[in-house]
């Protein structure tokens, strides 16, 4: 039975028709090129079967058209004949016509006219069809999708999922501004209701989204909200805006196997290590934990998770993970950004890919049992920079923990042509820095190189170079190109430091086993296209190049820098060239 405030939005809906009655909404969903929902599918020749003769010409008035099957004049003289017959020269009779406002369609069963209103554009359209009939009226409580955008009147959605009647298998709401005792309004309800994916997305209180932590902490006093218990759902995705949080201090999410938090400040005695573990989340996969505030002691112990990302845990002093069977860690900016000790104490003896762009201190920081990892990801490394760079000694404390991986993955960084600022404070360029990269004296051994430059307009040769002589065993390179959009405007002068030294330019690297190379984010300018040619002279048992132009780099200039790269490539040597065209990448083929 629907609530009299959802049977009264309902009524506004359907009275809000327009010329865009019932059966236009039901034209848009276009059910002639079949589409499978769970295990139903409606082809072609169903699609027939069910709207009849002119559906997308169908209007408010014509709906007995839509319905019913009007007899024209002959046929109803055919049928008279057919009754004045003998019955002794007469076919066995046929099944009775369809009075003319028989209603075939909502005949169906609940699944097709559900999966009808799937196709419509949103749930106030679905909602218009409760004026076609009195069958309809209970139609739309049944989907197993609901989408509510913005603008939203959130004080709605409270009489709405009441009156839903089906299990969702996706809820997906965006507001902006949104107050926590609006959401607490309608998510214990959407608790009972929902069986799959529940996503939540907060625009961004007071606008950009770029508020420092000063307005986090105005807004401490604030009301935060009690999250409900999922009981049934298996996914939750929520982007609070900085809203406040409270996790349920009990109750088990018993089917949950993704969560993904960002935008969370939580409040009070927070306890979100013990609901994600496994007493509370047995089923728990993936976790993703993004821009979040009052978490200063993270515990977790699970048996079930899988994957696990933490970014910019705001406050975080100490993190323990016992996970066996976890496969993937990415912890990024949590220490570093209230420059606080490291503590941490990770035991993931299944652990294959380590992403650890944070403080390191092996006295504090402890990595048990990951003998199966195949993949490491270190700190940014700065090439020019002062006496001890911090960034630098955690990324090297980090590399010497281990000898061998497969994968490697390395940044270099450096400050942005005359820009007087580098990662710590405000200062002066690289010309009054050192060269740091004498620092790095030794590599673990590995077979797999993932390189990413970040050279704000300067040469890179002599850094990179640096790097690649400590891997002259590996199998496959992978270097990244990463510059803001504006770098070729701030590209540095002649007399730069980042020319020294400038032994790579002349000094022999062979590579025996380095048979695929791939360049990504390439814009062509002086100093990548020199770097590429000595990569040329250095792999000289490549098979394979692939390039990817930057999104920024015109069809004319990857024409242009395809006709120079194949002047050095090796006969042997494939080259793969791909652009963007639009928002897609394609393979760039040129005209012969």
């Amino acid at each position: 039975m629907l609530t009299h405030e959802a049977t009264t939005w309902l009524g506004q809906e359907a009275r809000s028709f327009g010329a865009t009655g019932p059966a236009t909404c039901l034209a848009r969903a276009d059910m002639g090129k079949g589409q499978a929902h769970g295990s139903l599918t409606v082809g072609p020749g169903a699609a027939a079967e069910l709207c009849g003769p002119r559906v997308g010409g169908c209007s408010r008035g014509g709906r007995q058209r839509l319905f019913g099957a009007r007899l024209g004049s002959q046929g109803r003289a055919r049928s008279a004949a057919r009754s004045a017959a003998p019955t002794s020269a007469r076919s066995p009779p046929p099944a009775p016509a369809p009075e003319a406002d028989e209603d075939r369609l909502s005949a169906l069963p609940d699944d097709v006219l559900v999966l009808i209103l799937l196709r419509l554009d949103s749930i106030a359209a679905a909602a218009q069809t409760s004026a076609l009939s009195r069958r309809w009226r209970r139609v739309w409580a049944l989907l197993p999708e609901l989408v509510f955008s913005f603008p939203l009147e959130t004080h709605r959605l409270h009489a709405i999922l009441s009156a839903h009647q089906a299990d969702l298998r996706c809820l997906l709401v965006v507001d902006a501004d949104a107050a926590p005792e609006s959401l607490q309004a309608w998510l214990p309800v959407a608790a009972r209701r929902v069986s799959g994916s529940l996503v939540l997305y907060s625009l961004e209180r007071g606008g950009d989204g770029k508020g420092g932590d000063e307005e986090v902490d105005a807004a401490q006093s604030g009301a935060a909200l009690e999250l409900p218990c999922f009981e049934r759902a298996s996914s939750i995705s929520l982007d609070l805006g900085r809203l406040g949080l409270a996790v349920p201090p009990a109750g088990v999410f018993a089917r949950l196997t993704e969560i993904s938090l960002r935008r969370v400040r939580f409040r009070g005695p927070c306890a979100l290590g013990d609901a994600v573990s496994t007493p509370r989340c047995p089923c728990l996969r993936g976790l993703s934990l993004r821009d979040i505030w009052g978490v200063d002691d993270l515990k977790i112990h699970s048996e079930s998770l899988l994957q696990m990302e933490l970014k910019t845990l705001r406050g975080l002093r100490r993190l323990t993970v016992l996970a066996p069977a976890l496969k993937e860690l990415a912890v990024i900016a949590c220490f570093l950004h209230d420059r606080t000790e490291p503590v941490a104490d990770i035991s993931a003896p299944q652990l294959n890919m380590l992403e650890w762009m944070d403080l390191y201190d092996p006295t504090s920081v402890h990595l048990c049992n990951l003998e199966q990892l195949q993949a490491l990801a270190a700190s940014t490394f700065v090439v020019y920079g002062p006496d001890g760079a911090p960034h630098n000694r955690d990324c090297l404390g980090l590399l010497q923990r281990f000898k061998i991986i497969q994968n490697l993955g390395l940044t270099l960084f450096y400050l942005p042509a005359g820009s007087g600022q580098d990662v710590y404070k405000k200062t002066k360029d690289i010309d009054n820095y050192q060269y740091l990269m004498e620092e790095m004296t030794m590599l673990p051994d590995i077979m797999v190189l993932h390189l990413a430059v970040v050279a704000n307009g300067h040469s890179f040769g002599a850094s990179a170079f640096h790097v690649l002589r400590m891997c002259a065993d590996i199998r496959r390179l992978v270097l990244i190109l990463r510059s803001p959009t504006d770098s070729e405007a701030q590209t540095c002068s002649s007399d730069c430091i980042c020319h020294q030294p400038p032994n790579w330019k002349t000094e022999e690297l062979l590579f025996n086993h380095l048979e695929e190379v791939e360049i990504r984010e390439l814009r062509g300018s002086e100093h990548e296209v020199s770097f590429v040619k000595r990569l040329f002279c250095w792999a000289t048992v490549m098979k394979r190049m692939t390039v990817a132009f930057d999104c920024f780099v015109t069809e004319s200039t990857v024409k242009e820098l395809y006709q120079l790269l194949r002047t050095f490539c090796r006969p042997e040597t494939r080259l793969e060239f791909y652009m963007y065209r639009g928002d897609s990448m394609v393979l760039f083929v040129p005209e012969d």
